[in-house]
């Protein structure tokens, strides 16, 4: 099971689609071998040192959190279904709702699309707000997102840095 690294007032909250297999046998987000997000957010200026992620819960000590859309661990994103996200909803908003974010950064388009049942959406701020936080559209960190380098996430990330900087 992985838990949600979640304070009031964060300054942005990580939503990842759901839980890699090995993040929830850990219970540490982006634990599995090939996930870039500890070394994306450390290189595009959100932490002075990359945080491990078995020390993840460091996080909440820059003013960010973690948590998922859906909680549901799977190998792969694609294995989840719209029931699932249907499903994960109401419980994501409420939990938006009461621990206020600055901003929701969805990293991967599906959450965001499914939530709000849009059609496309491109990477960056998005007009709308979601529950009263600024949203921002990150490219997924895994290491199946074989469409974006390090290079390309790192400066998809540092975007959103500055912009909250």
């Amino acid at each position: 099971m992985l838990t949600d690294l979640i304070a009031r007032d964060l300054k942005i909250i990580f939503c990842g689609i759901n839980p890699g297999l090995k993040s929830a046998s850990d219970g540490h987000h982006f634990s599995g071998r090939s996930n870039r997000f500890w070394k994306v957010l450390h290189q595009a200026g959100f932490t002075p040192d990359e945080i491990e992620a078995l020390k993840d819960a460091g996080i909440l000590d820059y003013g960010y959190g973690l948590t998922t859309a859906v909680s549901r661990a799977t190998s792969r994103a694609d294995e989840l279904s719209g029931i699932e996200f249907d499903n994960s909803i109401d419980a994501f908003k409420a939990k938006m709702n009461h621990f206020k974010p600055k901003c929701i950064a969805f990293l991967g388009k599906a959450a965001y699309l499914a939530f709000t049942r849009k059609k496309q959406i491109s990477w960056g701020p998005q007009e709308e707000d979601f529950c009263g936080a600024m949203v921002w559209i990150l490219p997924n960190p895994s290491g199946l997102n074989r469409g974006f380098s390090l290079n390309d996430l790192v400066k998809h990330y540092r975007e959103l840095y500055q912009a909250m900087s």
